[in-house]
């Protein structure tokens, strides 16, 4: 089994900014996203070829993030099997 040895002071002193950084980062960026939220909770009306729906501003603006994912996703695929041959 193996042992585990206990941090030095200087391990726990070099950790210790280092985590409180990542927490204000992680803070600031969950402060942005709800921000971000409640900025676009608009309802708009968006215009599909055969129908019409009436949806929040974040909706569409997930929506056409992952449209670009997806395309992202399949053009790299692509990319990649056209640069094998």
């Amino acid at each position: 089994m193996p042992r585990f040895r206990k941090p030095s002071e200087e391990q726990i002193r070099e950790w210790q900014p280092r985590f409180w950084a990542k927490l204000i980062g992680v803070v600031a960026i969950a402060c942005w996203l709800i921000a971000f939220v409640l900025e676009n909770r608009k309802a708009v009306h968006l215009h599909f070829v055969l129908f019409t729906a009436k949806v929040s501003q974040i909706w569409l603006v997930l929506l056409i993030l992952a449209i670009g994912i997806l395309l992202g996703a399949l053009l790299g695929q692509l990319h990649r099997r056209r640069s094998r041959d």
